[in-house]
């Protein structure tokens, strides 16, 4: 915990303060204020709501640090509202690849203890 605290004071100090910050960079509250008093961005709004949007064709797979592991998604989109493929790669299920090594050699009561230690969701790996 010392060492890492050492490195996130590191890094503050690295950051450049520019005078913005995060709650000053939201564009959602602008959108949200012309939404309740102008008619055409509550038609815009209407219809991304229930069209949705036109990402750009391709391929993008983007990971994020949950409490169990990395969560990942993958989106493939060929331009159209609808997305070709959707995927996500929940934590747990990768996670209980390690359970046959850590239960070789242990008696049948220890795999309780053992996917315990691994903090996984069933329910997750099921899907």
């Amino acid at each position: 915990m010392r060492e890492s605290l050492k490195i996130i004071r590191q890094a503050f100090g690295k950051i450049k303060d520019e005078g913005r910050s995060r709650r000053k960079l939201r564009a959602s509250s602008s959108a949200a204020r012309k939404m309740k008093t102008e008619m055409e961005a509550l038609i815009y709004h209407f219809k991304i709501f229930t069209e949705g949007f036109s990402p750009a064709p391709g391929e993008v797979f983007v990971t994020v640090e949950s409490p169990r592991g990395e969560l990942g998604c993958f989106i493939a989109s060929d331009g159209s509202p609808k997305p070709l493929r959707v995927h996500f790669r929940g934590p747990s299920y990768i996670n209980l690849q390690a359970l046959p090594k850590l239960i070789e050699g242990q008696l049948i009561s220890d795999v309780i203890a053992c996917i315990g230690t691994i903090d996984i969701v069933l329910g997750e790996v099921d899907r």
